[in-house]
């Protein structure tokens, strides 16, 4: 009988204990680094016995005051990385999930504490209703599935015609090519629960690429952004 009362103990690092290890080595207090990261001392205590965690806005403010890849909050280094890791398990929902919004849609990363994850699991609340509102058709390596839960979307993509999917059905497509989730007729807005896997190790920090351009309204500097809408289309 597998018991399930108390917590097992786990070796894999958690946003805490990755907070706690970068202040070990740099010799800070909690007082220094909530200084130098603007972030409360009781806030940054908290997240590292991982009783919270923080916010897409936090983490980047982490980022961009103490110097780190926004990436490595979310995936730990080589060096530190374990050669084989078993019986890994993560509980997820949206009030543990990293929250990130873009004029397009509503992200909530899920089991964000888990590192060096093969599959980054995501729901997303869909808004923009037209090509003009979205903006340029999006690409980034590896593949996704996605599975409509709320409302109705339309999915266009750069080789294929527009296809609308109801609540209960899903699409599996390679995210290289461009491609766009729209709310169809109908809706105000609707939700998605999907899994973007690729074997680039960089894929999380590309996804959170994307998702600043998309929030301060410039895509045009997107690298990863698709600029061929509209061409080369065939039927599905």
């Amino acid at each position: 009988m597998i018991k399930d009362l108390l917590p097992v103990p786990s070796t894999t690092p958690t946003l805490g204990t990755l907070l706690r290890g970068l202040r070990d080595r740099e010799g800070w207090t909690l007082k220094q680094m909530s200084a130098k990261s603007g972030i409360p001392i009781s806030t940054l205590s908290k997240v590292e016995h991982d009783r919270l965690t923080l916010t897409y806005d936090k983490l980047q403010q982490l980022s961009q005051r103490l110097g780190i890849r926004l990436s490595d909050l979310f995936a730990e280094s080589e060096e530190s990385a374990s050669p084989a890791v078993t019986a890994r398990r993560s509980l997820g929902d949206r009030n543990h999930a990293i929250r990130v919004e873009t004029p397009n849609y509503d992200y909530y990363y899920l089991c964000t504490e888990l590192r060096r994850k093969r599959m980054i699991p995501v729901t997303a609340v869909v808004r923009a209703k037209s090509l003009s509102e979205f903006g340029e058709l999006v690409r980034h390596a590896g593949e996704e599935y996605f599975y409509v839960v709320r409302g109705r979307i339309v999915v266009h993509t750069e080789f294929y015609d527009p296809v609308v999917l109801d609540v209960g059905q899903s699409m599996y497509i390679d995210s290289t090519m461009g491609h766009a989730y729209l709310v169809a007729d109908g809706c105000d807005e609707a939700e998605i629960i999907g899994v973007m896997s690729s074997a680039d190790e960089e894929l999380m920090q590309a996804l959170l690429n994307i998702h600043e351009e998309q929030r301060i309204g410039r895509p045009e500097l997107v690298a990863t952004t698709d600029r061929t809408v509209g061409k080369a289309k065939r039927a599905a």
